[in-house]
């Protein structure tokens, strides 16, 4: 199961310091519903820059695993290839966020949807290893930042970089790195990236993402 649904309004103070109002789940779906061919493609990027605690992030999500496990239903997936959907489905949802709570909250709302939906498959055979994989791609994709301004709030001095995965053969997952006022700046037409990165990494197997790996 989610966790609870969060209300519309926290607190009337932090509606008039930071203008937060949380869209409710009729709105999420009905708007999602306009792109639901791109909500079920595995792969397809969704960044929101004003993320909250992630409802929009969160249905997304939800829907993308709906297509990993169906093809697990199916019989067209291993467990294995679960894993390497699931990782790509995460690594695809963007999300950045003024308020540090929210942002937190919302990496761990996403993660519990992962998780619980995992888990659910494949019992006491889910792989600790896939699980901190999701957990770093929540790390990096779910910023603490100001989406106007374009720094980060729990480092005031750094850009907001927005990391850009994709999937190779055996496995292998490629990462480039942007800033995010480079993106906003350019156009790319239907592509949030372009050839143009600040930093390019070795390949890391998708079962292996984690800091260590990009010398973090």
């Amino acid at each position: 199961m989610d966790t609870p649904k969060a209300k519309q309004v926290k607190s009337r103070e932090r509606v008039q310091q930071h203008g937060e109002v949380f869209t409710n789940e009729r709105e999420v779906n009905a708007m999602l519903d306009l792109v639901k061919h791109e909500t079920e493609r595995i792969d397809s990027r969704f960044l929101e820059p004003a993320c909250g605690d992630g409802n929009f992030l969160a249905e997304i999500l939800r829907r993308k695993l709906r297509v990993c496990r169906s093809f697990v239903e199916q019989g067209k997936n291993t467990q294995l290839e679960y894993e390497k959907n699931a990782v790509l489905a995460v690594s695809s949802i963007y999300g950045i966020e003024l308020l540090t709570d929210n942002a937190i909250t919302c990496r761990e709302r996403l993660f519990k949807i992962f998780h619980d939906e995992y888990c659910a498959l494949y019992g006491d055979n889910v792989k600790e290893e896939c699980m901190d994989s999701i957990r770093y791609l929540l790390s990096k994709n779910i910023i603490i930042g100001n989406a106007l301004t374009y720094h980060r709030v729990d480092n005031p001095d750094e850009w907001i970089i927005i990391s850009e995965w994709s999937l190779l053969g055996g496995g292998m997952m490629n990462r480039r790195d942007y800033e995010f006022s480079y993106l906003v700046a350019s156009s790319h037409g239907n592509d949030l990236f372009s050839d143009d990165p600040s930093k390019t990494y070795e390949p890391v197997h998708f079962l292996k993402l984690k800091p260590q790996s990009y010398g973090e």
